[in-house]
């Protein structure tokens, strides 16, 4: 956490004071900090990297399965795709939210949601800890309903637009993607591993006791 501090938000102030009290109740239990967050660069760039190949292998599929396709984007028809891409990128997160919600202690009132301006990011935080398992599934649960289970319908009604739709998701998600991967190399001989998502940057940090 040695980067320059961006200027918070009124709930961003809320959530480090919230994040700094957990850090020293855990360090205080006897729990190991390990910073696990990443840069927004580096998320954008991992996007690529991560989400690309998913997409080249399911549009392969596409492909093989309806070589033809069907459906089309022109006209207004583009600009309906744009708003519902739109109102996907905000339902990603309220999956987030509702998937960490079953495994934080205080459930629906441990998710918190936020828009950073510099980057028309929206994000949503868990502000307590979770165990490794809950955090990954919580991460990758976006990408996987709005993304991979499109992609399957799109090859299976062979539907362009289904197609694009989940490709753009997919690509959405390829900041998760980046994170997921964090935590799964995330390496530790300890018994106990708990994942807290940073309260204003991207990415998390693990306590290991």
């Amino acid at each position: 956490m040695s980067r320059k501090e961006r200027k918070l938000t009124p709930a961003e102030r809320r959530r480090k004071e919230h994040f700094e009290e957990s850090k020293r109740r855990m360090q205080k239990e006897g729990y190991q900090l390990h910073d696990l967050t990443i840069s927004i660069s580096y998320a954008n760039l991992m996007a690529l990297v991560l989400s690309l190949p998913i997409i080249i292998v399911l549009g392969m599929m596409f492909f093989w399965v309806n070589p033809e396709g069907s459906g089309s984007l022109s006209g207004g028809r583009f600009f309906l795709f744009l708003a519902a891409f739109l109102v996907l990128v905000f339902i990603h997160e309220l999956i987030h939210g509702l998937t960490w919600m079953i495994f934080a202690q205080d459930h629906w009132n441990a998710i918190s949601f936020g828009f950073m301006l510099q980057s028309l990011t929206p994000y949503c935080s868990c502000e307590q800890p979770l165990g490794r398992k809950a955090y990954v599934l919580g991460a990758l649960m976006p990408t996987l309903i709005l993304g991979i289970l499109p992609a399957a319908a799109a090859i299976v009604t062979g539907l362009y637009p289904v197609l694009w739709m989940s490709a753009m998701m997919i690509l959405a998600g390829g900041g998760d993607l980046a994170i997921i991967l964090k935590v799964l190399r995330f390496r530790s001989d300890k018994k106990e591993v708990k994942c807290l998502d940073h309260p204003y940057e991207a990415g998390l940090v693990i306590f290991t006791r």
